[in-house]
């Protein structure tokens, strides 16, 4: 796989410059490519945790079943985003993790990124930049899931989404493709799908979204955030002065 053809590249570049060398280690990650079909498991709760995988394309979702047999998802995985970091230090895997839509995943050994931890301290560094903001994104949720308003919770998600595509794909303005099914954002949100749709008619005659089918337009990303009440430090801190290693 070329270096610009390179979903992890363009990933790791939100945070700091790399050099042709580092490029090289990470397009080493997307070796062996997997053409995996919308709804296949990756792998479920309990299944040996041995690997790490990277998200050439394709959406993706970790989740939990409840005794209650709902489902709560926990986090969205976009393309160059890596699956499993947050089971490194266990041995069985914590959660499910499915695919969203048909996509592209490239499955690699934990002792890959090790080796990589020893040749480049500033992709060790990303490595925990990345697992950081993770853990900001589920923390984020929990927020979310406990406290918002269900306005709230729709338009936070759909504002956190917008910036989380811009940082791999600067084309997008204003309108992106949302692939997720009614289900799957009550599952998100922790609402009942008919909740999902009637505030999604909310925010559509407020003028904030419009949605059709998967496509999702909002015209203004302002006023959007404002009704999400939307921080974005947890996404958008400036992250690039700690890989400065001359300072």
């Amino acid at each position: 796989m070329s270096e610009d053809q390179s979903c992890i590249i363009h990933h790791f570049s939100h945070y700091c410059s790399l050099t042709k060398e580092e490029k090289a280690l990470l397009v080493s990650l997307e070796e062996n490519p997997t053409d995996i079909k919308a709804g296949s498991l990756l792998w479920e709760v309990g299944d040996p945790a041995k690997e790490f995988c990277t998200l050439h394309s394709g959406w993706a979702y970790s989740y939990r079943h409840l005794e209650s047999g709902d489902r709560q998802i926990l986090e969205i995985y976009l393309p160059g985003d890596i699956i499993g970091l947050r089971e490194f230090a266990f041995s069985q895997r914590l959660e499910n993790v499915c695919m969203i839509t048909d996509g592209v995943v490239c499955h690699f050994p934990h002792k890959r990124l090790l080796e990589i931890f020893r040749q480049s301290v500033p992709l060790t560094s990303v490595v925990f930049a990345i697992a950081s903001r993770h853990q900001a994104l589920v923390t984020e949720r929990l927020v979310t899931l406990a406290r918002r308003s269900a306005r709230q919770k729709t338009a936070h998600f759909l504002y956190e989404m917008y910036l989380r595509l811009r940082q791999t794909n600067g084309d997008i303005d204003r309108q992106f493709r949302l692939p997720l099914s009614q289900e799957q954002l009550a599952d998100i949100l922790g609402l009942s799908p008919v909740h999902v749709s009637r505030t999604f008619s909310l925010l559509s005659e407020e003028g904030l979204v419009f949605r059709d089918r998967h496509n999702v337009t909002i015209p203004d990303l302002k006023a959007l955030a404002a009704a999400g009440e939307f921080d974005d430090c947890y996404l958008h801190d400036d992250v690039r002065p700690l890989f400065d290693l001359s300072a």
